[in-house]
């Protein structure tokens, strides 16, 4: 260790800032001997036995409105087996000279470090988390490619081992309780038996060592406590009866037990890590909206395919038809419509001429047209897209996982027991003393076995996730599950969730004669998806038309008999003088009270129809907001859309709070000030847009239909587009976490009541002592008890 520390200092202007953060470091008593260097912009303190005297300069210096040169970086962190391993792994890099801040997610199993590169390198911090038998994936390199690779590996192993755990276990069930008292069968127990403990089961124990290194326990310790006591016990019990057949005491194994346990609690981990698999797929299908070539223009008006990474801001690119936007630009030339779904969350593709703006990874249609590059790399609304999910999923707080709590007082406290018990009956047992010590010790472990602990949840969790499954709702992590339990407030995007996120023609307003013929001619030459709805109604008996013209921002004219038709919006009609009739008037503002899109028809200059374009609200979504009202959450909506649409679907639906032509980054923003406010937020959506909103919220939820990013994102998935199946989620939530509650409830008072039996503290009451082999029945009793108890739960309804 340093037994000094160089902080560089940004700010420091002159004598009066250095005096002024000098006297607030000479009063802070953590802060041993800080003096500043003759450059005026070094502070050195004197690094001592601990890292406080650091962090508590750094603290200083930022509270005085200085700063210093640090990097933010998220570093994958490998062998992490549960919430402890994090809270181990962050204690470590916290107590590191250099490092400011770390947050390790065992969810996404990385690391958020803040660090000050003159001080401490990566590699240092590399090494100080292999010392505590973890490992830290600090080169850029290998942040991706390698990261998944060691991942893959670490699940297939984990695979191999459960389902051979498994084929190992089934023997020893069926043997240990149907044919124990075969000749051999306790030899063939064992030989069944070893594998599973030392070969598949070896991570617990090897987990287990480095807890008892840091003085810690968690599930490891109690599954390698457990299962190695019984193991040894049994095995003794094999090698020599005669110790206890000469006492008069008939010795039992109990090789069953231990392998059970090792196979039950392997497929717990298999679960798990399964349901954490996918934590890194969202980021890699946003980072692939944006192309790897792109067709730039030459300064001598040449085309050539470069690579997106040769694209710099002035660059001239042409976009064909089909094509996906490769950075934010401006268009210099050409036309076309560009869906921007990915972006604004809005089914209707946008219109592009000259001066508009557009973005990368949104996807051009139909037409042609050259842009200038303004913002590429790091700096369009894509990357930022992508950095706002990156951050909201790793700015969650580590999940401190009940069990694991719990096994830290739990595990010693047993070993406790089992000790005194053996001292009590060692002292005052008599002649016996010894005899009845040593099984009462061996007892107490015995029925302490952490099964029906290590079922508790995943038991609840499974037939829950199945339950959810089976009314087509997909649950993606246990998190999520237990804490939609807790959920007050529901955040909903408008297109795609609460209503069906496909324009349709809602209305049409023929006052006399009926052009439908000729007004689904025009629209079938256009390029708009508003024609589109058009179209998908009306006849498909179309006109020959001459003189056809696609007017930019209006509409479309054409000429049918000798007739002159216009086909758009108000705009197009006023620039083309056409007289607008006072029935049109009147159902025109009828239709715009309802937030459609209006698209009139005027022949020979005269409308004579109106057709109103919707985005129609789900059958379901007001019965489904409405009993979302009743269980007392609130309910709010966000939409890309204009005001009076939002205001329109709000009061049709019953919602109170709305916000209309927010951003994707306002929504994620909306979230977070719900969340300060105290609220535990779900947020259901479908569009790329949504992304940040879903990975900052509480519970995320992803309607059917939504973008693959979305549906990454969110940690639920909606299957249909059925809005009941929010509540129906959140109420499955409450009879989850119930059932878990009741488990291990159950499985602690079954330890509470059986670990002083076990003890032998019915012995002066009754002579009642209990045996080794009638405990483990005990345990496979209670691991039965929470299987069933979880199972229940199939059949409890969620309407």
């Amino acid at each position: 260790m340093k037994k000094e520390l160089e902080i560089p200092v940004l700010g420091l202007k002159g004598r009066k800032d250095t005096d002024r953060l000098m006297h607030r470091l000479s009063e802070d008593k953590e802060v041993l001997d800080p003096r500043v260097e003759s450059d005026g912009k070094t502070v050195v303190i004197g690094n001592g036995p601990t890292v406080d005297s650091f962090q508590h300069t750094v603290k200083a210096i930022r509270e005085e409105g200085f700063d210093f040169p640090s990097e933010k970086e998220r570093f994958p962190v490998l062998n992490m087996s549960c919430a402890s391993c994090a809270v181990s792994v962050q204690s470590t890099l916290e107590n590191v000279p250099g490092v400011v801040s770390v947050a390790v997610n065992y969810a996404n199993g990385k690391a958020a470090v803040e660090y000050i590169p003159s001080l401490i390198s990566r590699e240092e911090m590399k090494s100080a988390v292999q010392s505590v038998g973890y490992d830290l994936l600090v080169e850029d390199d290998k942040q991706g490619d390698e990261e998944d690779r060691i991942r893959r590996k670490k699940y297939e192993t984990l695979k191999r081992h459960t389902i051979w755990a498994v084929v190992f276990a089934v023997p020893l069930i069926v043997l240990g309780m149907f044919f124990m008292h075969l000749p051999g069968v306790d030899w063939v127990l064992w030989i069944l038996s070893t594998p599973v403990v030392f070969v598949f089961g070896r991570q617990f124990f090897v987990g287990a060592w480095k807890q008892l290194k840091h003085r810690k326990a968690n599930m490891d310790t109690l599954v390698a406590l457990s299962t190695g006591i019984a193991y040894l016990f049994s095995l003794f019990n094999l090698l020599y009866p005669q110790f206890w057949l000469s006492r008069g005491i008939t010795p039992h194994v109990y090789f069953e037990a231990a392998g059970v346990i090792i196979a039950f609690i392997l497929i717990g981990r298999l679960l798990e890590d399964r349901a954490k698999g996918n934590t890194s797929s969202a980021i890699k299908k946003l980072i692939g909206l944006q192309p790897d070539t792109v067709t730039r223009i030459s300064e001598n008006g040449e085309q050539e395919i470069v690579a997106i990474h040769e694209v710099f801001p002035g660059d001239v690119l042409l976009v064909k038809p089909g094509e996906r936007i490769p950075v934010d630009g401006k268009v210099i030339s050409g036309s076309s419509y560009v869906d921007e779904s990915m972006i604004s969350g809005e089914p209707v593709a946008v219109e592009k001429g000259e001066g508009a703006e557009v973005f990368a990874g949104t996807i051009n249609q139909k037409g042609s047209f050259r842009f200038e590059a303004k913002k590429v790399g790091g700096d369009t609304m894509l990357a930022h897209i992508i950095k706002m999910v990156d951050d909201a999923q790793g700015s969650r707080a580590p999940v401190q996982n009940l069990v694991d709590k719990i096994a830290g007082i739990f595990v010693p406290a047993v070993i406790i027991i089992a000790v005194i018990s053996f001292i009590v009956w060692y002292f005052f047992g008599g002649a016996e003393g010894t005899t009845h010590g040593l099984l009462a010790l061996v007892t107490v472990l015995v029925i302490a076995c952490p099964c029906a602990l290590g079922l508790a949840t995943p038991t609840a969790i499974m037939v829950g996730i199945g339950k959810a499954a089976e009314n087509g709702i997909l649950i993606k992590d246990a998190e999520s599950l237990e804490r939609g339990k807790k959920v007050n407030a529901v955040v909903l995007d408008k297109t795609g969730t609460i209503t069906e996120g496909n324009p349709s023609l809602a209305e049409i307003f023929w006052p006399g004669e009926q052009y439908e013929t000729e007004l689904a001619s025009l629209e079938n030459r256009s390029e708009h998806p508003l024609a589109t709805a058009v179209t998908n109604v009306l006849p498909k008996q179309y006109c020959e038309i001459d003189n056809f013209e696609n007017v930019p921002g209006g509409g479309l004219k054409g000429t049918i008999d000798g007739k002159s038709y216009f086909a758009g919006n108000l705009k197009l009609m006023h620039k083309n003088k056409v007289t607008i009739p006072v029935s049109i008037e009147t159902k025109a503002k009828e239709f715009s009270e309802k937030a459609y899109t209006l698209i009139y028809l005027s022949v020979d200059g005269e409308v004579k129809g109106v057709a109103g374009i919707t985005d129609k609200i789900k059958e379901t979504a007001k019965e489904a907001i409405s009993t979302l009202r009743k269980e007392g959450i609130e309910v709010y909506m966000l939409t890309g859309d204009h005001e009076a649409t939002a205001a329109a679907v709000a009061k049709e639906v019953g919602i109170d709070h709305w916000q209309s032509n927010v951003s994707p980054g306002f929504k994620q923003d909306f979230v977070k000030q719900l969340q300060s406010q105290g609220k535990v937020v779900a947020m259901a959506g479908d569009g790329i847009n949504d992304s940040a909103a879903l990975a900052q919220a509480d519970v995320s939820i992803a309607m059917g239909k939504g973008s693959d990013i979305a549906l990454d994102v969110a940690r639920m998935a909606i299957i249909s587009p059925d809005l009941r199946k929010i509540p129906q989620a959140l109420k499955l939530s409450k009879n989850t976490v119930a059932t878990i509650k009741q488990n291990l409830f159950w499985a602690f008072i079954y330890n509470v009541i059986g670990i002083p039996i076990a003890g032998g503290v019915l012995y002066p009451v009754n002579g009642f002592l209990l045996n080794p082999m009638i405990a483990g029945a005990a345990m496979a009793l209670s691991s039965v008890s929470v299987v069933t108890n979880s199972l229940r739960l199939k059949t409890k309804r969620l309407d």
